[in-house]
């Protein structure tokens, strides 16, 4: 499976294509949020979540039949922006299960401003 295909098809909503990368028992895990979807949940969740999307995997590892990837998430319009990492689990070429963690990008707390830590990463 080529994953920075299957999220170009997650970017576009676009639900026929999502659905030829999972295996039919597949299950996705949010657990950010604390949601378990099956594809067709996971399906419409995405389709038909408001506005268009874009994005970009920034890295991908594989280790056995597990892929993770790290990818940026946004708006087209720019005013909201997501990185996810995910923990695909492969078989027989299809996903068989997905642990995704979502989160909002945005600056450093206040509180780390204020101590003068960190610096940004780009």
């Amino acid at each position: 499976m080529n994953v920075k295909k299957f999220w170009d098809a997650v970017l576009r909503q676009d639900a026929n294509e999502i659905r030829q990368y999972f295996n039919p028992s597949a299950y996705i895990n949010w657990h950010c949020t604390n949601e378990h979807f099956t594809v067709d949940e996971f399906i419409r969740a995405n389709c038909e979540y408001p506005g268009q999307w874009d994005g970009v995997v920034e890295r991908v590892e594989q280790m056995g039949n597990f892929v993770i990837t790290a990818a940026r998430v946004f708006s087209k319009s720019e005013d909201l922006s997501f990185h996810a990492v995910s923990f695909i689990k492969m078989e027989e070429d299809k996903i068989a299960a997905i642990d995704e963690y979502w989160g909002n990008d945005g600056p450093a707390p206040l509180w780390r401003l204020e101590k003068h830590i960190g610096t940004s990463i780009q």
